[in-house]
């Protein structure tokens, strides 16, 4: 399996993931269609379906135009979140399979949409899994609680997703990695990994590099919304349970002016 970064808008993300016994592609989040095409094309594939983790336009509104683009097309997307140009509708636990080798496993990972789908791919024993999180997950950080709970939060991220084997890889919808872990450091000055990632990821963005994958390893360590059990993070805050912890830290990131 390989995957490749497709930059879109402002600092969006959109992905190939490529079954390499075949040639056969998936594409995620295509926003900007003819950008994922020319980089199917340039890699040799061929785009088989669309997977949408969510219907926020930066996110859902390529479909309709890839579907133009490449006729007959199936494009996959939450059931309950009324995804544009969505032609087979995914809910927690499907399955889907692409080319020989890859396997894809639909998550439930809902409340920045009600129904937003993170997609779990595997591929041949000895690779590592790889995880396409949208804008539920990102690289120390999550999105904003548009229509769900901390609750939802809670169990979209720290249970749902951190199930997950520690080495899988963590793509997520958006570069937020610097700005994330400059906040991350205010809830956890003291924390080293914090702090070396932020320096390595500051050097990548001067370079015009991403800083995404990560790994759900890491996001254990530094990213402090999937932190939310650690005693001494909740007596910082305040609050007694990781879903209070959860919401706190949200509504500090939200009025934070970093």
């Amino acid at each position: 399996m390989k995957i490749f970064h497709v930059p879109c808008l402002e600092d969006n993300y959109s992905y190939l993931i490529i079954d390499e016994s075949t040639g056969d592609a998936a594409v995620v989040d295509p926003v900007d269609p003819e950008k994922v095409i020319a980089s199917a094309e340039e890699h040799q594939v061929k785009i088989k379906f669309v997977l949408t983790t969510h219907h926020h336009w930066d996110h859902a509104g390529g479909n309709e135009k890839i579907k133009l683009l490449v006729p007959g097309i199936k494009v996959y997307g939450g059931s309950l979140d009324k995804v544009k140009g969505c032609t087979d509708a995914v809910d927690d636990g499907d399955k889907l399979s692409l080319g020989q080798d890859v396997n894809i496993l639909a998550l439930h990972t809902s409340c920045h949409t009600k129904g937003h789908i993170s997609y779990y791919v595997t591929c041949k024993e000895g690779e590592n899994p790889a995880v396409f999180t949208g804008d539920t997950l990102f690289v120390a950080g999550c999105g904003k609680f548009f229509e769900g709970t901390a609750e939802q939060m809670h169990q979209s991220l720290c249970v749902t997703l951190a199930a997950l084997p520690k080495p899988t890889q963590v793509y997520c919808g958006h570069e937020y990695t610097v700005k994330n872990l400059e906040f991350a450091l205010t809830v956890e000055p003291n924390n080293e990994k914090i702090q070396q990632k932020l320096s390595w990821a500051r050097q990548q963005r001067q370079e015009n590099l991403p800083t995404i994958p990560s790994t759900l390893e890491e996001e254990l360590k530094t990213n402090p919304f999937m932190r939310v059990d650690k005693p001494e993070i909740q007596e910082k805050l305040g609050c007694k349970s990781p879903i209070d912890t959860l919401r706190e830290i949200r509504n500090k990131k939200d009025q934070w002016k970093g």
